[in-house]
């Protein structure tokens, strides 16, 4: 297949270890383009592909950004909006914002994690090109692909698919885009 139409190429593994090995000797190979594909949640599968989330420190600023909001509302609407002086308490009374402050700043991380994480794994994704794969099915059965894609810095198409048959793939297949 041509090169400007293959999105990838990818492997079929029986196991999760056997996944596992063929991403990080490829990770090692030099290749950063790639994706690992399984049933369920493989331990030590994004490092071994080399990636990094970004998730926590998103929902640690949403829930900055929710605990200052929170207090900010309240503080604005005690001293400047609507004052009211009643028994001669202090106006800014920061022990009472306490509750409300801790709710928004929950339910803020909170949702920044569940939208958050949406966004960086890229679904709902209607569409990929792996989907074009009829061995694919399995990847939500019983089955672990390796896919690494065409527009990788050190792609090659004959090389890279000699590498992906020296890890003992089921199969190594090519991924139209």
């Amino acid at each position: 297949m041509n090169t400007e139409n293959l999105f990838g190429l990818a492997a079929e593994f029986e196991t999760d270890d056997e996944l596992l090995r063929a991403a990080e000797k490829a990770h090692m190979q030099g290749y950063r383009r790639m994706d690992g594909f399984a049933p369920f949640p493989v331990e030590g599968l994004p490092e071994a592909l080399g990636k990094r989330t970004r998730l926590p420190l998103l929902v640690l600023i949403g829930g900055i950004i929710g605990g200052v909001g929170a207090y900010y509302m309240q503080w604005y609407a005690n001293l400047i909006s609507y004052p009211i002086n009643i028994g001669g308490r202090p106006m800014h009374s920061w022990p009472s914002f306490v509750p409300i402050t801790f709710e928004l700043t929950v339910l803020c991380a909170g949702l920044t994690a569940f939208f958050g994480s949406l966004a960086l794994s890229g679904l709902p994704r209607p569409y990929h090109p792996l989907f074009n794969l009829p061995e694919f099915e399995r990847a939500s059965q019983d089955r672990f692909f390796l896919c690494i894609e065409s527009h990788d810095p050190i792609f090659d198409a004959k090389k890279t698919r000699e590498f992906l048959r020296s890890l003992n793939p089921l199969h190594v297949a090519e991924v139209p885009k």
